[in-house]
């Protein structure tokens, strides 16, 4: 009996303690970007990971320096200012640093009246 109460008690702390996931926060520079012809190559709806992209789909492309940062294919963001969590799906060109785009399907006047702002976005760090 008293292995099974070590093991109940091992577990529990496991469970409160035993995965070190902390909320990281940045200010970013945040654009919008569609799938029309004009801003993509001859695959628009083809991300850099692979994955098709569809209108309805909440996704950013993020600046490869945030890669480091733990924000790379899958993980979930949320953007103050905006509903919802936001898959990374994409990669932007090197030359852009500290920087995501938000995916706005093929609404390119959508995507224009967005422009650039400053925003401060959120996710979890999954290092254990």
């Amino acid at each position: 009996m008293k292995t099974i109460s070590y093991i109940a008690i091992l577990l529990a702390v496991i469970s409160l303690f035993g995965c070190d996931k902390k909320t990281t926060s940045l200010e970013v520079t945040a654009t919008a970007y569609t799938s029309s012809g004009k801003e993509t190559d001859s695959t628009p709806t083809l991300a850099a990971w692979g994955d098709t992209l569809k209108p309805e789909m909440k996704a950013i492309a993020v600046s490869r320096d945030l890669l480091k940062m733990g924000l790379s294919h899958g993980v979930k963001v949320s953007i103050d200012g905006l509903d919802g969590t936001y898959t990374v799906l994409d990669k932007m060109n090197k030359k852009w640093t500290k920087k995501i785009d938000i995916y706005m399907g093929n609404d390119v006047k959508k995507a224009k009246e967005w422009g650039q702002k400053k925003v401060t976005i959120h996710w979890d760090d999954q290092k254990s």
